[in-house]
């Protein structure tokens, strides 16, 4: 089967896997890079505030991470107005250019709400998303799973909406399937190259291919890789998992039937029915 089912087009470069992971909460730099190498990724997000690349020990988040191999999207993470997600957005675009990485004109948008439920501001997100987009950003904005509100951050111009499958590091999978598809139909039905990425609440492997099932173009996650018991072998199951879903849906699902259809030949059989 053709590898290109497994990449992903999104801001006007392909990726070499629909699957993008953080680089936050691991124990270790050493066990992050092993992760991001056994998640198959090409491209990872990094929170661009200073504070934020480096460690308790003192190292650099980006001296683990190969900048040959992936792509870099800086995110917007902490911003709670899109004043500061602006900002930040541009400081991230000033290192990310002078490392010479292509995701320097990327910005991974979040802009929150508050603080215990991490969950996006829409009327901060869409201010935020406009004056990047018109900064020159490719925006792939983090938002909830409201419809309407996916609809209008397109029509700002976001290279990509992201909705949350549920809330950030909560692990809850996918709360509510049928707005993701609804995000899906009216994102896809005059454009349906729009790339789709699920961000947020996954929780293990099995929310990966459900994501994929649902027709999603891509995932972004991390505290399901970070936090595994083995992250590493987490990794691995994501990005198996990635494949499975993905090919799972252009295989296409059999249908939801009230009643079994048996699957052996019912001529010829040695016995009459029941009833």
């Amino acid at each position: 089967m053709s590898t290109n089912i497994h990449r992903l087009s999104v801001a006007g470069k392909l990726l070499e896997s629909r699957v993008i992971v953080g680089t936050g909460k691991y124990e270790t730099l050493d066990v992050m890079r092993e992760s991001l190498d056994a998640s198959g990724t090409s491209c990872v997000t990094v929170a661009v505030r200073r504070e934020k690349l480096y460690d308790r020990d003192g190292k650099n988040l980006l001296d683990y991470i190969d900048l040959k191999r992936y792509t870099l999207l800086p995110n917007t993470a902490g911003c709670f107005n899109a004043k500061d997600a602006v900002r930040v957005a541009r400081m991230g675009r000033e290192i990310l250019s002078d490392l010479g990485n292509p995701g320097a004109d990327w910005v991974k948008l979040e802009v929150l709400g508050d603080t215990k439920t991490l969950l996006p501001d829409p009327v901060a997100t869409l201010e935020a998303c406009q004056r990047l987009v018109e900064d020159g950003f490719k925006v792939l904005c983090y938002t909830s799973d409201c419809p309407i509100m996916a609809v209008r951050l397109k029509s700002a111009g976001a290279a990509s909406v992201m909705p949350a499958a549920s809330p950030i590091g909560s692990g809850q999978g996918i709360l509510n399937p049928n707005n993701l598809k609804i995000i899906l139909e009216y994102l896809k039905s005059d454009d349906p190259d729009y790339p789709v990425i699920i961000d947020a609440g996954v929780g293990t492997a099995s929310d990966v291919a459900e994501v994929f099932e649902l027709g999603a173009d891509g995932v972004l996650l991390n505290t399901a890789i970070a936090h595994a018991r083995d992250p590493i072998m987490m990794a691995s199951a994501v990005r198996n998992s990635a494949i499975a879903g993905r090919q799972a849906y252009l295989a296409g699902r059999i249908p939801k039937r009230l009643y079994a259809m048996a699957s052996s030949p019912e001529e010829g059989v040695i016995t009459s029915r029941p009833w």
